[in-house]
């Protein structure tokens, strides 16, 4: 039999396999992943839909395959009780007719087998810290030797004992998570939550702190991917490179590929227009503190929070900007369904957070906290990024006030939000010191008129200014 790529949700066409985690010939046991694939915006696992055994690979990693297309061959047990593998078989013209070797599971660990099995992440953290492969006991699938066995290893300096010091951490199963896939010894982490408890702030913060700072703006997921280099890329021409370095390439497929067509098709279809306004925040911060005097600590609000809920109602005020364009008119849509831009190592992402004019700012909280959660650890669903109507993209962590977000595409416009920062104003014929945020919104003239757009964008001030006047239903 062949498994094909799947067609998960209306949207998607096409998928990239990332990586191959067994090989042709492995035994295998139902559900059990076989290789990862990524779609426009999430990376998931094609799994094994019985026992049995991987055949032929028929896309490679690295490969885009359309859905309904295969990927590999596969036997289940009893196919492959009924047709015993040989070492050597003549090349078939049918490649559904071929059988191939079958490997049984190890019983012991990679390190002592002839070929150790190691991630690509563990590899290149092995090659980082200097550990040699041979002394680090795998507990992955197989004895195969993941990132964290890496970690352990290097951490104390011996191989990795099959009881984990993080085992006896009082960490959120997220933060092990994270700390699990980017190589991070999660007993070294010092917890901030209720009893030293791990949370995933923790682990992100002492990620920062293990490698070169990477900063993780949260951003329109169009505004800059293919205009600003990575950090770590060279800038050069293809023939000359500088001091003798090759130039990096980072290959457009998967979600590189989606941000740059949606920018494309963003700035040179839709004629964007950014208006710019200065709101004081004195009332908004004082609102965020009080607020969170309320809330427990795993459960305080964000601004980002907060913003959602004050552009929610403004939406509702201003429908117009809570449309989109199709080729029979413009849509005004009747949920306001919210993206939030969030950088994440696999790219910008805007998941969506639906009818937020009905949710509680807790329940706004928590439904963007889950949405970001799934996201910077690639656990995201096809269905977290339907459907949004409006995006806000929040730069104000790393010192920025105005910027031209673009437009995410159906969508009418994007709210830019930059930071919270005192500055001189005039009050009452004097000079005063208020915090102040300026707010940019970008909107596609052909959906909304300038003067339209001034009125919600004024209103969105308003409520920044007044926060409470979102307990006036």
């Amino acid at each position: 039999m062949q498994i094909i790529m799947p067609k998960l949700g209306l949207t998607m066409t096409e998928g990239t396999i990332t990586e191959w985690v067994r090989a042709p010939g492995d035994a295998v046991k139902a559900e059990e992943a076989l290789c990862s694939y990524e779609t426009e915006k999430v990376t998931l696992e094609l799994v094994a839909p019985a026992d049995g055994v991987l055949g032929e690979i028929l896309a490679p990693a690295g490969t885009t395959v359309p859905s309904g297309a295969p990927v590999c061959e596969f036997r289940t047990a009893a196919e492959a009780r009924r047709q015993p593998a040989k070492a050597s078989q003549a090349t078939s013209n049918s490649i559904t007719s071929q059988t191939l070797p079958v490997a049984p599971l190890p019983n012991v660990p990679a390190a002592r087998s002839g070929r150790v099995e190691i991630t690509p992440k563990a590899r290149r953290l092995a090659a980082q810290w200097d550990v040699s492969l041979d002394q680090v006991t795998g507990r992955g699938p197989n004895g195969r030797v993941q990132a964290i066995d890496v970690a352990l290893a290097h951490a104390a300096g011996q191989p990795a004992t099959a009881t984990p010091p993080a085992a006896e951490i009082d960490a959120t199963p997220l933060a092990r998570r994270i700390a699990s896939a980017d190589g991070i010894d999660i007993s070294e982490v010092q917890g901030s939550g209720p009893d030293g408890r791990v949370t995933r702030v923790d682990v992100e913060d002492a990620r920062r702190k293990a490698r070169p700072a990477r900063d993780h703006e949260v951003a329109s997921p169009l505004a800059h991917p293919t205009t600003q280099a990575p950090q770590h890329a060279v800038r050069s021409t293809p023939h000359e490179p500088p001091l003798g370095r090759a130039e990096e390439v980072i290959p457009m497929t998967g979600i590189r590929r989606v941000i740059a067509q949606r920018m494309s098709e963003s700035a040179f279809t839709a004629p964007h227009v950014t208006l710019f306004t200065e709101a004081e925040a004195t009332n908004l911060v004082s609102a965020h503190a009080q607020l969170n005097l309320e809330l427990s600590p795993e459960n305080k609000l964000s601004y980002n929070a907060l913003l959602a809920a004050l552009t929610a109602r403004a939406l509702r005020e201003h429908p117009r900007l809570n449309a989109r364009l199709a080729p029979d008119g413009i849509h005004l849509l009747p949920e306001i369904n919210l993206a939030l831009a969030v950088d994440t190592e696999r790219g910008l992402m805007t998941p969506v957070l639906r009818g937020v004019d009905r949710l509680t700012l807790p329940a706004i909280q928590a439904g963007y906290a889950a949405l970001i959660d799934r996201a910077l650890v690639s656990a995201s669903l096809p269905e977290d990024f339907a459907d949004g109507t409006f995006t806000i993209t929040n730069l104000g962590a790393w010192d920025v006030d105005g910027f031209t977000p673009i437009i995410n595409p159906p969508q009418a416009a994007i709210l830019g939000v930059g930071r919270i920062a005192e500055k001189a104003v005039a009050r009452d014929g004097g000079v005063v010191a208020r915090p102040m945020v300026t707010l940019s919104l970008s909107f596609d003239h052909r959906i909304v008129d300038g003067a339209a757009a001034a009125r919600f964008l004024q209103r969105v001030k308003q409520l920044v200014e007044r926060p409470l006047a979102l307990l006036l239903t």
